[in-house]
């Protein structure tokens, strides 16, 4: 895991450079998330005020300020997806791993969130565990993802 600092000094004293910074922060996060004092340093480096960086995080999904799993599970709510099953591949999902929607396994391995939409609408249902785009979903496919994830820890 890199160090803070080290993350800062990779990139240059520029705002837009802004949300790369805070997602290599948010990455060597054993949590996947940012915290307060992540936001102070990113303010400081850039030299903004923290209200401009805070209201970076709180806009954009991909930022958490919330301890997150180590696997992010994002399931589109687009009305094209919510039309082709997505609520149903949402309680699924609920079901298999035993949390609900914002919630963390007990594990610490996945994290189950909404997603307005993932902009993959000829696959739909869809949903996209941390960078992967998962489509066609019914339950036997969401369990099979679900189970290579785990084992993959």
């Amino acid at each position: 895991m890199a160090d803070k600092q080290e993350i800062l000094s990779r990139h240059p004293r520029s705002e837009d450079r802004l949300l790369a910074i805070l997602h290599d922060l948010q990455e060597a996060s054993p949590d996947n998330s940012l915290t307060r004092d992540d936001l102070a340093l990113v303010a400081d480096h850039l030299e903004l005020p923290l209200s401009r960086v805070h209201d970076a995080v709180t806009f954009y999904s991909m930022f958490s300020l919330r301890p997150r799993g180590r696997h992010l599970i994002r399931v589109c709510d687009s009305p094209h997806c919510h039309l082709e099953g997505a609520w149903s591949v949402m309680q699924e999902l609920k079901r298999q791993l035993g949390i609900g929607e914002g919630e963390t396994t007990e594990d610490g391995l996945f994290t189950l969130e909404l997603s307005s939409c993932l902009g993959v609408c000829g696959v739909a249902p869809v949903m996209m565990v941390d960078e992967e785009m998962v489509g066609n979903l019914t339950p036997d496919r969401l369990r099979q993802v679900i189970d290579r994830y785990r084992e993959g820890q």
